[in-house]
């Protein structure tokens, strides 16, 4: 048997419940890869189970094409190499999801047209965060084409972990256009999940305006956040299908989209500015209005580091106030620079 396969199963967080296999089958086979060709009295013995547990164990991962029977008694089974028999399930799956979609296409074909639903089924709502997660999960999977995406606090899933849905669209060639609020880059961590997500294709930038959240997937469906209030900003949400409203939430966004300061995405780690360029995120955090100490908890640096690259940045430019340095560094396009 492969070790490097061995060393895989042995993995605690690699389970394979993913492909239809038992918490406790999956300790059962486990067993097996450790104690090959054992009888069922030995692993009894050795893993503290009874025979008859085992028995029923082994032919479930028989069905599953985990383990083989061997000829002759006493019983004894082997198991197939994970690496092989995992496939094999992973394939199963694969044809079952690939079923799921076509049958998901023919409901499609039963549904009523958009343009024939009632007004007041143009409009859903969803009540409790985890709902209101799973439809964001849902509408940022179904954008084929284009998501649109006002970023702002709070929110109902940790802000300083990356978005790898929305990850997983760019690599399939869906155009993001993301428009973060000044408030969610105070947040420590966010600047840099933001820049990754530049890095990675998405078209950031940055207002001091976004009103509220919202993803828009396809100009086909939008959701955005309920109540008004901190509250229960994350606990409900209203989705929004093809309409007049969906029209100009598109259009509000536009609008912001132009009044938006790009986002640099984050140098590639080791590589250094050229001595005496400008510094791309330090004036991009000063023209969306950010505080001196939100600055510093972004770039990682000391209060008065903050201070004296700003002064010299003002000085370079000419600028009056910190907030003009950073748009007249915006308006002479100083981001081409690096």
């Amino acid at each position: 048997m492969d070790l490097t396969s061995l060393s895989i199963m042995n993995a605690e967080d690699n389970g394979l419940s993913a492909v239809g296999v038992d918490a406790d089958d999956e300790r059962i086979y486990r067993d097996l890869l450790r104690h090959p060709r054992a009888t069922l009295p030995e692993l009894a013995e050795r893993t503290g189970r009874t025979t008859v547990a085992l028995r029923r164990g082994f032919s479930r991962l028989e069905a599953l094409g985990l383990v083989s029977r061997m000829a002759g008694r006493p019983v004894r089974f082997l198991p197939i190499r994970p690496d092989v028999a995992v496939a094999a399930l992973i394939s199963r799956r694969e044809e079952g999801l690939a079923q799921a979609r076509l049958a998901a296409l023919a409901l499609l074909a039963e549904t009523p047209r958009m343009e024939n639903l009632a007004p007041e089924e143009l409009v859903e709502v969803v009540q409790g965060q985890a709902a209101v997660v799973q439809r964001f999960a849902q509408l940022q999977q179904c954008a084929t084409e284009e998501l649109l995406v006002l970023d702002r606090p709070p929110y109902a899933q940790d802000p300083t972990q990356q978005n790898v849905a929305e990850l997983e669209r760019l690599e399939r060639g869906v155009l993001v256009r993301g428009i973060y609020d000044v408030s969610a880059l105070e947040i420590p961590g966010k600047l840099r999940l933001a820049q990754e997500s530049a890095a990675a294709g998405e078209q950031a930038r940055i207002s001091s305006e976004v009103p509220m959240k919202l993803a828009i997937a396809d100009r086909r469906t939008a959701i955005l956040p309920l109540g008004t209030d901190a509250a229960a900003h994350a606990d409900s949400a209203v989705v929004v299908h093809s309409s007049t409203l969906l029209d100009a939430l598109v259009t509000l966004f536009e609008v912001l989209w132009r009044s938006s300061l790009p986002l640099p995405a984050r140098p590639a780690e080791g590589v250094a500015a050229p001595a005496g360029s400008p510094d791309p995120e330090l004036f991009t955090l000063l023209a969306a209005g950010l505080k001196d100490e939100a600055v510093a908890r972004q770039l990682g640096v000391s209060l008065r580091t903050v201070h004296r690259r700003v002064s010299e940045l003002m000085e370079r430019l000419g600028a009056r106030t910190r907030f003009q340095a950073g748009l007249l560094a915006a308006r002479r396009g100083w981001w081409g620079e690096l």
